[in-house]
């Protein structure tokens, strides 16, 4: 199996080079960009398997490359870098389709192991029999094999972060999750404690499925249960 691409996108030449050797060493082959614009050709014509992605770029910025993208239809996963670890900054890259972030200055190793869950995360299921399971809760219908959701016989839209969230939910019916739970098991890596990763995302399945079914177990975490 080929190595996976990894496009690298930073203006500054110092943090380009460490990246692009570190996840070298590590086995993936890389590709590298120091402009929004020059990202956008690099994902048209190397088609890499993840994007490590500056927000501070000098022409186009980061969020607006990822908007982009994702706005031709382009799922490729997406890590920001950012130098500022704010609630609204992580709000924004969520909300335009990111799936990680990481603050500046950061560990290379610790780059390195989200760039490798997130491909892991962004990876279809194996064919098995657990992979052709189809989970029920009321009216909600997951099929896993597929990907693909519905309520009454509605299908819903989602994205691949917010398909194994709800995957998750659907799997512990019931049961109140806490945060740290979700973060291990749908996100694979522990964010910082001010992190609004899991509430961002169970917002948005909130807004697509309708707010009856995931339910707040306050200062314990969420549970998805049959509406009342």
């Amino acid at each position: 199996m080929d190595d996976p691409r990894v496009l690298v996108v930073d203006d500054e030449p110092n943090i380009r080079d460490l990246v692009e050797v570190a996840l070298r060493f590590h086995g993936f082959a890389v590709v590298t960009a120091a402009t929004g614009d020059e990202a956008l050709r690099r994902v048209r014509e190397d088609r890499p398997a993840l994007i490590v992605l500056d927000v501070m770029l000098p022409d186009l910025d980061g969020f607006e490359v990822c908007r982009r993208l994702r706005g031709d239809g382009d799922e490729t996963p997406v890590i920001f870098l950012t130098a500022r670890d704010t609630s609204s900054d992580t709000v924004t890259g969520l909300a335009l389709g990111g799936d990680d972030y990481v603050t500046k200055p950061f560990a290379v190793d610790a780059l390195v192991a989200r760039v490798r869950a997130v491909l892991r995360r962004a990876r279809p299921p194996a064919a098995s029999s657990s992979a052709d399971e189809v989970l029920r809760v009321a009216d909600l219908e997951v099929d896993v094999a597929h990907w693909t959701v519905r309520r009454s016989d509605t299908e819903i839209e989602l994205s691949p972060t917010e398909f194994r969230l709800l995957t998750y939910f659907m799997r512990n019916p019931g049961r109140v999750l806490s945060r740290a739970q979700l973060l291990e098991n749908v996100w694979g890596w522990d964010h910082s404690a001010g992190s609004p990763v899991v509430e961002t995302y169970v917002s948005y399945l909130r807004r697509k499925l309708g707010s009856d079914l995931i339910h707040t177990q306050r200062g314990v975490g969420y549970a998805l249960r049959p509406p009342a």
